[in-house]
């Protein structure tokens, strides 16, 4: 199964070029034989500059599930044949959520909320898992940026059954707290991309960009025997700039494709599922004893809201 994981420079509230971005990348991926092609986190919409938003404007810009956006991704499914993951705001009566919709080409729709959000006041965090079957033989989970940090999402999804994890993101180089975690992408050496590609191209593959990834990313795929589809942003997202490093991985945790290119593009890559069953991960899953993990449910009181949770300066 032959699977394209994307990354574009979305522009803020400009819907009708993120779609059009979106457009290009389906059909680039449907000329290529890919079955499926995964875009970004809220690449509909944009995603930092939402937190300077009031929440009067957000509800102007948010759609429902089946609003004129998600039906848009889902004709473009439909027109060529292959599965579109697309992240838009979503509008549920009063409610808003991050959200990630799959569109298949039978034209069902899969739509995942973000459990753990942060970027605003006014977003709320999903409250369920999104594991779903595929015209493909494969089921897949969907979740979105800080969800696939958390080892228990993952976890969870597997034993739903998922073998392929759709993971979109809007990360990299952000303005970490922690001692050793990530530091911005001077805007500089973006602005220089087309001057100095080596320049941007080290930045995003060092600390700041796919050496952080290397540091958990792959874990998710081998512990839990499952091949992930990570899918980022590049450029300038309000005042950071997203360092791109779209990659597959396979159920060993080993990377089938990648790039670190600062642009706009796509890596292609052939998801072998046969690898699944005798995986390490699998194995381990199967290895399980849920009786000892009911510590896993339990409140110790240091449990945050995730906005909080996200921005404290120190752990709980």
């Amino acid at each position: 199964m032959r699977v394209a994981a994307v990354q574009f420079e979305h522009r803020a509230d400009d819907t009708r070029y993120n779609l059009d971005r979106v457009a290009h990348f389906v059909r680039a991926g449907a000329e290529a034989g890919a079955r499926l092609v995964v875009c970004p986190e809220m690449c509909l919409l944009g995603y930092w500059h939402l937190r300077r938003h009031g929440a009067d404007r957000l509800r102007e810009l948010a759609e429902p599930a089946d609003g004129p956006l998600v039906t848009a991704v889902a004709e473009l499914a439909a027109r060529h044949g292959v599965g579109v993951g697309a992240g838009f705001l979503e509008s549920a009566g009063e409610r808003l959520f991050n959200s990630y919709a799959v569109c298949l080409p039978d034209g069902s729709r899969h739509v995942h909320r973000k459990l753990h959000a942060f970027e605003h006041e006014a977003i709320d965090s999903g409250e369920a898992f999104t594991v779903f079957d595929t015209p493909w033989g494969a089921r897949m989970a969907i979740l979105i940026c800080w969800d696939n940090n958390l080892v228990e999402n993952v976890r969870a999804s597997a034993l739903l059954g998922a073998e392929v994890l759709i993971a979109p993101h809007q990360t990299g180089g952000t303005a970490s707290r922690s001692p050793h975690g990530m530091r911005p992408i001077p805007h500089a050496l973006w602005d220089a991309r087309h001057r100095d590609p080596a320049a941007v191209e080290e930045a995003f593959r060092g600390p700041n960009g796919r050496g952080w990834l290397m540091r958990w990313l792959p874990s998710r795929a081998h512990d839990n025997g499952l091949f992930v589809i990570f899918s980022n942003g590049v450029g300038r997202d309000d005042d950071e700039v997203r360092t791109g490093n779209a990659m597959v991985l396979d159920p060993y945790g080993r990377i089938l494709a990648e790039t670190w290119a600062a642009e706009d593009t796509m890596v292609l890559a052939d998801l072998d599922l046969d690898l699944l069953a005798l995986s390490t991960g699998r194995r381990w899953l199967a290895g399980r004893r849920p009786e000892l993990y009911g510590v896993l449910t339990h409140r110790f009181g240091t449990e945050r809201d995730p906005r909080a949770a996200r921005f404290a300066p120190e752990p709980p």
